[in-house]
């Protein structure tokens, strides 16, 4: 088994260089746009088919090579899945309402600055030396030098295979690199799991007790959102402008802090030989129904983003890692298994009703988490497990039994 992963290098251009590629993404996204709008036209969004009719003029008029005029079609029968697959979820509403006739009644359009797909035929990469030759409309364009970090030179050494995509963004130049890495063999027999409860105050507790993230980043955050406020009364150009670059650095701090907890979690359950138990928040979002005031709150962090970090970095360093139910974790007892609305006494503290304990709240629902994980372990979790369901409280002063069915493995059975 094997985990594909993206290594992202910064290129450094000349401006020479700079200006081929520049020249290169909008020739294929301009052409990328016209084939967009023969597809829409025939009514064609197979790739094989689409180049009998599109492929000798994306070449002659944009003055693309074989592959780029292959990836061009490609990429663009790849946008119109995305959107089919989009409007079929109702990712961009209802059928016949206003957003889902923007969206579906004219062709995909591909900004200038869009990435470009590159195969090994279009690019290849020089390691030792940290740079790369790359295929532009402009001819071929030697030793163009890239930065990396010693971990990323190793992985794309050892492990690149595939595509990697070129882009341009806020003035930098990026390959994104695929690379295959293969998985460690599975602890099949985890001497217990490490419970993990995600929060809006503190955004990962382990069940030792630890928190991951807390009062210090949310106060960051209610300061970035306040800032951006006022830039959207504003309303200006400018404040456009500076609202779009401060998204992106949200967007970067949150994943860099995902990663930060991600490879911490992983590391803690590998050194101990443990597995690693997580909730399964699928779905949350349309189940929980809050006050305007903590809509922003609640929505504003990439618990999603987080899980898939700690999968792929447990499946990288063979940790298993389960999902559990997280129905009524925080109103249950650690110690007891009482459950109980008014055992919760404030967001921060956990009071048992029944048996008196006492515990920090998240600390009390991450072992919840633990103890669920390790019984659905030890009877035997399937990957091809059903969704769980949402059961209601066993009543007062009764343990809710854990069944097989609360939890969903995604690691391969025993």
């Amino acid at each position: 088994m094997i985990v594909k992963l993206v290594v992202q290098v910064r290129l450094l251009p000349t401006p020479g260089q700079a200006a081929a590629l520049e020249a290169t993404l909008a020739a294929c996204n301009e052409a990328a746009t016209w084939v967009s709008e023969v597809a829409f036209t025939r009514g064609e969004f197979k790739n094989f088919a689409l180049r009998k009719v599109a492929y000798d003029q994306a070449k002659e008029r944009w003055g693309l090579g074989a592959q780029a005029a292959q990836h061009v079609i490609k990429k663009t029968c790849d946008a119109y899945a995305a959107l089919k697959a989009n409007l079929r979820a109702g990712n961009l509403g209802r059928p016949g309402s206003k957003r889902y006739r923007r969206a579906a009644e004219k062709p995909v359009s591909f900004r200038p600055e869009g990435a470009q797909p590159y195969d090994d035929r279009m690019l290849s990469w020089q390691i030792p030396h940290r740079t790369v030759s790359v295929w532009t409309v402009r001819g071929r364009v030697k030793e163009v030098a890239f930065t990396a970090s010693p971990q990323q030179l190793a992985t794309l050494a050892l492990h690149r295979r595939g595509e990697s995509d070129l882009l341009y963004r806020d003035g930098m130049w990026f390959l994104n690199a695929t690379c295959e890495v293969p998985e460690a063999p599975l602890n099949t027999e985890p001497v217990d799991f490490l419970g993990i409860d995600l929060g809006i105050v503190n955004i990962a507790t382990t069940s030792d007790g630890e928190i991951l993230a807390g009062r210090e980043l949310n106060r960051v955050r209610t300061r970035e959102r306040g800032l951006r406020q006022k830039l959207q009364k504003k309303n200006t150009p400018s404040a456009k402008r500076r609202l779009k670059k401060r998204r992106r650095k949200e967007a970067r701090r949150a994943k860099d802090i995902n990663h930060k907890i991600a490879k911490h979690v992983v590391a803690e359950a590998e050194r101990t030989s443990r597995g690693i138990a997580l909730e399964d928040l699928g779905g949350i979002r349309e189940r929980v129904r809050l006050r305007k005031p903590q809509r922003a709150t609640h929505s504003s962090w990439a618990f999603a983003q987080l899980g898939q970090f700690i999968v792929y970095k447990a499946r990288k360093a063979g940790v298993p890692v389960v999902h559990v139910d997280p129905a009524y974790t925080s109103r249950t007892c650690a110690e007891c298994g009482h459950i109980d609305k008014a055992n919760r006494v404030s967001q921060a503290w956990f009071a048992c009703r029944s048996c008196g304990f006492v515990d920090h709240a998240d600390r009390n629902g991450s072992r919840n988490i633990r103890a669920r994980a390790w019984e659905v372990w030890r009877r035997g979790a399937q990957p091809t497990a059903p969704a769980p369901p949402r059961q209601q409280p066993g009543g007062a002063g009764r343990k809710r039994r854990i069944t097989a069915s609360d939890a969903r493995c995604v690691s391969p059975a025993l």
